[in-house]
């Protein structure tokens, strides 16, 4: 059983920066692939970036080059840097994590609301 939490969200400003961070147990987190996804109200929850145990990345387009997806396995962390804020990227951001081997998502953090101002 691996559990996640997510911390860093806030209140910002357009323009601004935050860092996310997913703080896991469990000895295996450096096996995992971990993911951060985000569910703005009334939509449905999307993809913004995630982090293979190899180090290998990836994100969504909409955040591409603002975003910085990271992760410290001695700390069983994952940070999530995001710059140059915008209105849109206003969300409950979510950090998931499964096996890289499988690519996919078996557990779930509660998560951390982002609002950025205009």
């Amino acid at each position: 059983q691996v559990q996640l939490v997510e911390s860093g969200g806030g209140l910002v400003q357009t323009g601004d920066s935050l860092r996310l961070s997913c703080a896991a147990s469990g000895r295996t987190f450096g096996s995992y692939v971990i993911g951060w996804f985000r569910q703005a109200p009334g939509k449905e929850r999307e993809f913004v970036a995630a982090i293979w145990s190899s180090g290998v990345t990836s994100y969504a387009n909409s955040v591409r080059g603002r975003f910085t997806i990271s992760r410290d396995n001695a700390k069983n962390t994952v940070y999530l840097q995001m710059n140059s804020l915008k209105p849109e990227d206003t969300a409950v951001y979510y950090c998931a994590g499964g096996p890289s081997f499988a690519s996919r998502y078996d557990y779930w953090g509660q998560g951390t609301q982002v609002t950025v101002s205009s």
